[in-house]
This record gives structure tokens, sequence and C-alpha cells, in this order.
């Protein structure tokens, strides 16, 4: 995989890697980063951690550098591109510095009324909105806030919980929500439920708020229990490896990066004391991680560029990279497999 980083970085250069066909391996990038940059910064973090080389550094360095815009951006996403694209930089004094001025950022755009932080305005669409992928990396980011941000973290992660957790007579988290004009929430059509990404980004939202320790108002039991009631609704533990896109299409896509996303998120469940079902967790984790580069990662021999995870799909309903690459399902499956082998805490990234 870190063989496909160095020819990722050689052909997008100064741009962001966002999907690549599976047929030759050809990159869509960004000049921005959009709300994948920060994955394409931590991918070249965790090459540098592993292979300590100081060019690799500065080509993470770089990149991360280049995610500065993004902290005052309007937008909750700001949570995926400044945790995840700075928290793998370990020691690196601007990549810290960044953080901390993204964490102050979030904190600012918190609306106590709410109690969250908007989805935001910068991606397009309405601002009062809150959605499951708002939520992962937020939560830790507010928190390295110092006490409030610890306090707006664990309110952005109950609120979208409040949200999208299945009431009864229903099954599947409902990922995405808008203010109305009686102020009020109420459900947004797409992404529909059984939007399986979606799923794994709150499992890994509550797994990192287990992880920032005891919450006011009891929240580590209420993420105790949310964590339970996903992991039996969204069928984490028994369902496929490799889930489909979305769950009323199951003969539809697969979706690799919903996959990683979920060995990610069971093996920091694993780490919280307590945790029921810890050791089936990691065991899924693993078998996870494993079923990803046994059938879904290319291999030497081949026509295409080797380390390449396919069968990742970004937006089902629209037909968009459906089959591909995606540079978060690289990130996410990197991630885990350094972690397997001690390169990361992940009660740190």
């Amino acid at each position: 995989m870190f063989r496909r980083v160095g020819e990722t970085a050689e052909q997008v250069g100064a741009r962001f890697p966002l999907y690549a066909d599976p047929a030759d391996g050809r990159w869509t990038s960004t000049g921005r980063g959009s709300w994948t940059g920060g994955f394409w910064a931590g991918l070249l973090w965790l090459r540098a951690r592993h292979t300590d080389d100081d060019r690799h550094r500065s080509a993470a360095a770089t990149a991360t550098a280049g995610l500065a815009p993004w902290t005052d951006a309007d937008t909750a996403t700001r949570g995926l591109i400044l945790w995840y694209g700075t928290a793998p930089a370990t020691g690196d004094e601007a990549a810290g510095v960044l953080r901390a001025r993204a964490a102050r950022a979030a904190l600012a755009a918190w609306e106590p009324k709410l109690g969250l932080v908007p989805w935001g305005a910068a991606l397009g669409g309405p601002r009062l909105r809150a959605r499951a992928d708002g939520v992962p990396g937020l939560v830790p980011l507010l928190a390295s806030a110092g006490p409030e941000g610890r306090a707006a973290a664990t309110a952005h992660l109950h609120r979208h919980l409040e949200l999208c957790l299945p009431g009864e007579g229903s099954r599947r988290p409902r990922p995405s929500w808008r203010r109305n004009e009686v102020d009020d929430w109420e459900p947004e059509p797409e992404p529909a439920p059984g939007w399986t990404r979606g799923e794994a980004w709150l499992l890994l939202a509550v797994a990192d708020g287990l992880l920032l320790g005891e919450t006011p108002s009891g929240g580590s039991e209420l993420l105790t229990e949310a964590a339970e009631l996903l992991i039996e609704r969204c069928e984490f533990l028994t369902g496929p490896l490799v889930p489909p896109a979305e769950t009323r299409h199951p003969d539809g896509p697969q979706d690799t990066s919903a996959a990683a996303i979920t060995a990610v998120a069971l093996l920091k469940l694993a780490l919280v004391p307590g945790v029921p079902s810890a050791s089936a967790c990691a065991a899924r984790a693993v078998a996870v991680l494993h079923r990803l580069t046994d059938a879904h990662l290319t291999r030497p021999g081949g026509p295409r560029p080797v380390g390449m995870l396919l069968d990742g799909c970004y937006d089902a309903p629209g037909g968009t990279a459906v089959r591909h690459e995606l540079v978060w399902g690289d990130f996410f499956l990197a991630l885990g497999l350094s972690a397997l082998l001690g390169g990361v805490d992940l009660g740190h990234v």
C-alpha cells in the first residue's frame, strides 16, 4: 500500500487524490482537497511513520500545510480533514499548531442552541443540517480544545445520535437531517437509511467518544448503549465482511471503504475498558482487514498498480465512482493494518 502511496504522489503532484479508476489506477484529484484531503495527508504520515524517511515526512508535512484553508471553512467535515490529516503526525510541530487552530475554530462554530456544529455551507446545500459524516474526526478535534471543547464534543455526538439512531420500529440509522422552517429537525431523503458508510462513520465516532473517557451526564454509559445498538442493528459483527454500499440494494456495489472504517472502529471499541463483546469486536476487525487485503487489494503480476483497494463506492445513487479505489478507504485500511503491526496507537489517531 505504501508503494501505491508513492505512485499516487508522483501522479497527483501538489493536488489531492479523490478516487482512482479501477481499470488503470488513474486518479481523479482536487486542488484544495475537498472533504477527503485529510486522508491523503494522513496516508502520507502513515507512510512516513512506517519508513522513517525524512523525504516522506517532508511530503506529509507539505500536504498537511495545504489543508490550512479548511480551518475556517464552514463545514463539519473539518473534523475529517483536520483531525485525520494531523493526528498521525507525531512529533511534527506545524501539524500540532494547525490541529490546535482547527480545534479552536471548530469550537467557535459550535451552536449551543442546536447542541452541535452544523454541517455548514462550504460544500453546498443548506447550512443547518446534521449528517453522520459530520461527526467522525470532529469529536476528538473538539475534545482537544480543552474542557469546553470536550463538552461540545460530547453534545455534538449525542445530538447526532439522538437524530440518527433508529427509534422503535426502525432498524437502520437515518444519516441526514435538516433544520426546517419551524425550527425543528426533519430527515432528508438522501443519504437514505442503509447507507453503510454512514453507519460506519457513526460507529467510529462513538468509539472515539468512548476513548475520550468519562463524559458529562453519564455519557460513557449512553455511548456504550449506542455502540451496542449500532452493532446489533447494523450487523457489524454478523453481516457481510464487506457490505453493500446501500442495504436497500443488496445486489448493488459493495463499499470496501465502509468495511475499512468499520474495522478501525471495532479495533477502537476493543480498546475501551468494559465494552461488551470487546474480543468479538477485535476478531471481527481482523477478519475484515484480512478480507480486504486478500480479496480486494491489487497484487503484483496484474495489469493494475499494486496496492489499490478496489470496490469502494463513493456515491451509489449518483453513480459516481461505484467500484473504485477511494483515498479514505486506503487511509483506513492502512490505519487498521498499522495498528495491528504496532505502528499506530488508535487511542490517539
